[in-house]
């Protein structure tokens, strides 16, 4: 299997592009870091950690606190694919997050980004 390259970028790397993406949008930091408590049960320290330690994607999905079973209710397609198809979980996981704060940037409302 060929290794992606985003496994061993630094989550801290992109964070700000997540971040950058929802503000233009006038969405916020805390929205963004809410979203990825919600998948990964990351608390906001926990965040700050893996920011300013430039975990890689891969150690940051893999040591996350708790994955969020609802995560499976995320269905759509982002950068030109599903992601409920993609059958490499790493991945999956990535395109997860990456869905989620799509629909954040497009203004859809917090609980149903949140699976509520």
């Amino acid at each position: 299997m060929k290794k992606h390259r985003i496994y061993s970028m630094s989550f801290g790397s992109v964070y700000p592009l997540y971040v950058a993406k929802a503000e233009k949008k006038g969405r916020t930091k805390a929205e963004v870091d809410e979203i990825i408590a919600w998948l990964t049960g990351y608390s906001q320290k926990g965040l700050e950690t893996v920011i300013a330690d430039k975990t890689d994607f891969e150690t940051f999905f893999a040591e996350a606190p708790g994955m969020n079973p609802d995560r499976s209710l995320i269905t759509g397609v982002v950068c030109g694919v599903r992601v409920e198809e993609v059958d490499e979980p790493l991945m999956r996981e990535i395109r997860y997050l990456d869905k989620l704060i799509d629909e954040l940037a497009k203004g859809k409302a917090m609980e149903k980004i949140l699976r509520s």
